[in-house]
């Protein structure tokens, strides 16, 4: 038994050494050229796989949807008229991101970028949120962020720009991590330091090395080679949620359908219009944390409704029918799009989103990849058009490409201090100034991004996934945090694990 076993291991490692990794030697439909062969020219065809779960998501099976107000709209602001779309498949984190969660990316910056403080130092949340001209906050000011009392509540404070930088670091730890269990890479946390930390787009582009362990063969040439995202060990990038991705996992859409029949279209994120628990066990029970009513945001000691004046430690309250918890109350959450009142006039029918800014990677005249900058990011083009026929460096964030509304400009990371994992920073005009209207008043603009949710702070209205609001991207609240989500890679439609029970 031990001789096989001895026998087996010897197999698996030849098998990654050589090739086989790729799969059993297929041949092609279309020229019958053998796969995974050196003998034939070695062209690699990694065999087709489930995408893995990463490491605090949940998967959401896509489909289509009435995405919009539902009840009322209390504020007749008339900025979300209901409209059908269809999401694919995609990943989305099971609770907001926690303080203790956010201090280990804090730690990591503090580690790593050590000829950078700025970087540290822009990347904190802002504690001051939580001072209000008449109220004694300030236990909170010096306590929620760092105490471990507070470890499991959602982080707030952060703005959208923060969030975002979030993502990114976290995408880069995962994939390092990805490479080291798979044998590839040796940890070398102690000799990273600036620009010599592991980024998923450094790496791929050839830009870092790392210690390595066992490196990949390729198969036509036989020399050691870097692992290529068409591997399919790498994991696609964490990011804020679209509007519509938040929305939709928030409704918790498959406890309400039948078949192809959607029988209600949920105020909140659970059946009905009750805010309460209607289970045998858990009847009467606040389903969120949100405000009762003016001045009571906990209820009354001995009776308290939903038990907390503030956030809540995440997994307090029943998770939906997709097994997420706080969709709706504790927090808002920050998501992708810009916020514009009249969206919904247009919008895409697949995977709607509004706020893109379309770029490329800076290249040299012979079209390999710039070096990286100071923080280990790969550099964006900031000007010109890319030489592609269906591809133009643009900002479609006003859905006018070209005009001095959605007219851009980059500021290049290289050309000003680096103070985020952000390659760039965006400066854009707000008015014409050929018209003279270049001062304009309305706090609506490029740099308004919407978030969604219901907090602590807010009434029943606002928990409904449909209702939004908006914010600077470069502005922190005391009740707004976030969490994080993925493509489906593939288009993945099966319903992986089973539902929860409340």
């Amino acid at each position: 038994m031990n001789k096989l076993k001895v026998l087996l291991s010897i197999c698996c490692i030849s098998a990654l050494q050589t090739g086989c990794f790729f799969g059993k030697k297929e041949t092609s439909d279309k020229t019958g050229w053998k796969y995974n062969d050196a003998k034939y020219g070695g062209v690699e065809r990694v065999k087709a796989k489930d995408q893995k779960t990463a490491p605090g998501l949940v998967f959401i099976q896509g489909g289509v949807f009435i995405m919009g107000q539902v009840g009322d709209d209390v504020g007749f602001e008339w900025n979300n008229q209901a409209r059908r779309v269809t999401l694919d498949s995609y990943y989305i984190d099971e609770t907001e991101v926690t303080n203790q969660q956010y201090r280990d990316y804090l730690f990591w910056l503090n580690k790593i970028y050590t000829s950078f403080p700025n970087v540290l130092r822009n990347a904190l949340p802002d504690t001051l949120v939580w001072r209000l001209p008449l109220a004694y906050n300030e236990p909170y000011v010096e306590s929620y962020f760092r105490h471990p009392g507070y470890n499991d509540y959602p982080v707030v404070g952060v703005t959208w720009l923060q969030a975002n930088d979030y993502c990114l670091w976290r995408t880069d730890r995962v994939n390092e991590l990805m490479l080291i269990e798979k044998g590839i890479m040796n940890p070398n946390m102690t000799e990273q330091e600036n620009a010599e930390n592991f980024n998923t787009d450094a790496y791929l582009a050839g830009q870092y090395e790392g210690d390595v362990k066992k490196p990949l063969k390729d198969i036509a040439t036989g020399e050691d080679r870097r692992v290529k995202f068409e591997d399919g060990i790498l994991f696609p990038k964490y990011r804020l949620p679209t509007e519509a991705e938040f929305e939709y996992a928030a409704s918790g859409l498959i406890g309400s359908t039948q078949d192809e029949r959607v029988l209600e279209r949920r105020l909140y994120g659970w059946s009905g219009t009750n805010v309460r628990n209607s289970s045998k066990k858990n009847r009467g029970q606040m389903m969120a944390n949100f405000q009762r009513g003016r001045g009571d945001l906990m209820g009354v000691a001995g009776s308290l409704n939903d038990k907390y004046a503030g956030p809540a430690i995440v997994r307090s309250f029943p998770p939906n029918d997709y097994g997420l918890y706080d969709m709706v109350g504790n927090v808002n959450e920050w998501v992708l799009d810009i916020y514009r009142p009249l969206s919904f006039a247009e919008v895409e029918e697949f995977n709607p989103y509004r706020g893109n800014v379309f770029t490329e990677r800076a290249k040299d005249p012979e079209g390999n990849a710039l070096p990286k900058n100071e923080l280990g990011r790969m550099k964006i083009d900031t000007v010109g058009v890319v030489d592609r026929y269906n591809y133009q460096m643009g900002d479609n964030r006003n859905y006018r490409d070209g005009d001095i509304y959605s007219s851009i400009f980059y500021q290049d990371a290289a050309n000003r201090a680096p103070d985020s994992l952000s390659n760039s920073t965006y400066v854009y005009y707000q008015g014409d100034p050929a018209k003279g209207n270049d001062g304009m008043t309305s706090l609506i603009s490029d740099k308004s991004r919407v978030y969604k949710g219901g907090s602590f702070l807010d009434r029943a209205y606002w928990l409904r996934p449909a209702t939004r609001r908006f914010l600077a991207q470069d502005r922190a609240a005391v009740d707004i945090g976030f969490r994080c989500a993925m493509i489906s890679v593939g288009g993945d439609v099966k319903i992986k694990g089973k539902k929860k029970k409340k």
